[in-house]
């Protein structure tokens, strides 16, 4: 057994706008298995600068030191060894599934890998000016898309707030459902008043209102918010099921939005729908700006797993020099060609 990583820098053909500031590209860290027969599996590790709960100095070190462990030993370690590090486990978990499957790149079979059922998906609204979310907005509805979710909380509310209330104007909330995220733009102090003002355009809820870490301030958000709360950034920095359990009890939330490159792969999100799941949590997937190898890989395990309503998945076209895929969209949802 050999292993190897290779760093690759995504350029999008958009710069994007995230209440972080402008994104014009990204790097990714791609790792390579290789058995004793030839085979080869390759994984994606998506480390987010800046979000990522492993966005160390030392991330390439470790990324070193488990390459030469495995070829030194001719195993692939445990996952749980990387705990700290969860978009290199969720790397190595891709790349062990892509090996066992014959390095196919088909991680998952599924009526989606067969071609036969789409994942319905949201269309993602930069942040930008109210004249540039217009015209994204147009696209996604010219796309297909029944669902929109649209980034707050960067420029001005009531900019934002118009290009909202223009989509509801066209489209009921029968007829499009609307998402926002403010990536936790607000703060304990003024977030009600956001989210109320929100209410009156029927949203179906809102990612991470406040910064995670303020537990019982979310929670006392959530019990008075006339808008449903999903927590995004809140679940990246807790990899410990005691703590994840201890979250949810306080917490409480409608949903929670699970990104495998940050929750640490596959199995690690598994454990938090379960968890989710006994406590009557609403859940869905999304991805984190993934290059297509982990895209493909999330979708394929998305597709397997028991999801309701739209999944987080449209971020393929993003990039001029992504990697070729199987995936397209058709009329707002994720489809997969077989043959490709």
């Amino acid at each position: 057994m050999k292993a190897k990583w290779k760093k690759y820098t995504l350029n999008f053909r958009i710069p994007a706008g995230t209440s972080r500031g402008i994104l014009k590209n990204k790097e990714t860290w791609i790792l390579y298995l290789e058995d004793e027969l030839g085979g080869q599996g390759i994984g994606e590790c998506g480390l987010l600068k800046g979000l990522s709960w492993d966005d160390r100095p030392e991330y390439e070190e470790i990324l070193t030191e488990l390459c030469s462990e495995i070829t030194q030993s001719g195993r692939i370690p445990a996952l749980d060894n990387y705990k700290e590090w969860p978009s290199i486990r969720f790397g190595l978990e891709m790349a062990r599934l892509d090996l066992k499957n014959g390095g196919s790149g088909r991680y998952y079979a599924s009526a989606f890998t067969k071609g036969k059922q789409n994942i319905p998906i949201n269309g993602l609204i930069w942040m930008g000016s109210k004249e540039q979310m217009l015209v994204q907005v147009e696209e996604k509805i010219k796309m297909g898309f029944n669902c929109l979710k649209m980034k707050v909380g960067a420029i001005d509310f009531r900019e934002e707030l118009d290009v909202l209330q223009f989509i509801r104007d066209r489209f009921s909330a029968g007829d499009l459902i609307l998402r926002v995220d403010a990536n936790g733009a607000f703060t304990p102090g003024n977030a009600m008043d956001y989210l109320e003002a929100l209410a009156e355009l029927e949203l179906h809820s809102i990612e991470q209102p406040i910064r995670p870490g303020q537990w019982y301030e979310m929670a006392e958000l959530i019990e008075k918010s006339p808008v449903p709360i999903a927590l995004d950034e809140e679940l990246i920095p807790i990899h410990s099921s005691q703590v994840k359990q201890e979250m949810l009890d306080i917490i409480r939330p409608p949903y929670i939005i699970l990104k495998p490159s940050f929750t640490g792969g596959f199995a690690a999100s598994e454990e938090w729908i379960q968890m989710a799941e006994r406590k009557g949590i609403g859940w869905w997937i999304t991805s984190a700006l993934e290059s297509n190898i982990g895209l493909n890989a999330i979708a394929q395990w998305t597709a397997t797993l028991p999801t309701e309503g739209h999944q987080g998945l449209g971020t393929g076209g993003l990039y001029t020099n992504n990697f070729e895929a199987p995936l397209s969209i058709v009329n707002g949802e994720l489809h997969y060609t077989p043959d490709k």
